[in-house]
């Protein structure tokens, strides 16, 4: 079941058919073409098979986790693939990572959505653990949904990003992360993560090594 799901999510993706200037690459879905410019020269800007998972996993489950005009945030949004399935699916998007992939986010995001969608999703610079308070007031941000794709990796921003999780979740926030899974150190923070959060394996994929969580603020899940 694993490798037949798996063959699946990748069938979605697709590569030009003839070499252009810039690089590229398409995906299929939520019933439309979506073309994602890379760079090569950062992590940021490449699309991993963790975004491949969930974007798959919110098309073919969209009547249990209904996006439509839910205000979703996307962490580590990267080259902006999971933003754009959710808008597509009918979320109120907010996409964010750091300042130096905003052009590039920004530039996917507005290619693939517009004129597409029923919210236009926005972009926004979001440094994990830095400035959260004044970028993402507690007192006016409310998020439906936080979503998550390979955010835990060899970075020294881990307890950033904890913090990042716990500012931005509220009670009611139900948070969709995929993870994949490499190094121990890394590996420890979803022990870490469960110190606030309940934690819910929702997918499993061993052979990539990847696994897909739903969770939220303890207490809160069977609520």
């Amino acid at each position: 079941e694993d490798e037949e799901t798996v063959a699946e999510i990748m069938r979605r993706r697709f590569f030009p058919a003839l070499i252009t200037h810039k690089a590229w690459e398409g995906f299929h879905f939520a019933g439309y073409e979506i073309r994602i410019t890379e760079a090569t020269d950062c992590y940021g800007a490449v699309v991993w098979p963790s975004a491949l998972v969930l974007c798959y996993f919110l098309e073919t489950n969209s009547k249990q986790y209904n996006l439509v005009d839910k205000n979703v945030i996307e962490i580590g949004a990267g080259t902006g693939l999971v933003s754009i399935v959710a808008s597509l699916l009918g979320a109120l998007v907010t996409a964010t990572d750091l300042p130096e992939l905003l052009g590039n986010l920004h530039h996917n995001v507005l290619q693939n959505t517009k004129l597409k969608c029923k919210h236009q999703p926005c972009v926004k610079e979001l440094s994990w653990g830095i400035d959260l308070e004044k970028n993402f007031p507690k007192s006016s941000c409310h998020f439906d949904y936080i979503l998550a794709a390979d955010v835990v990796y060899h970075h020294p921003f881990l307890d950033e990003l904890l913090l990042t999780f716990d500012h931005l979740c509220k009670n009611d926030t139900v948070i969709l992360w995929a993870m994949k899974f490499r190094l121990e150190k890394e590996n420890q923070f979803v022990g870490r993560f469960q110190t606030l959060f309940d934690l819910e394996v929702i997918s499993d994929f061993p052979s990539l090594n990847i696994t897909l969580y739903k969770a939220m603020r303890k207490g809160r899940m069977k609520a």
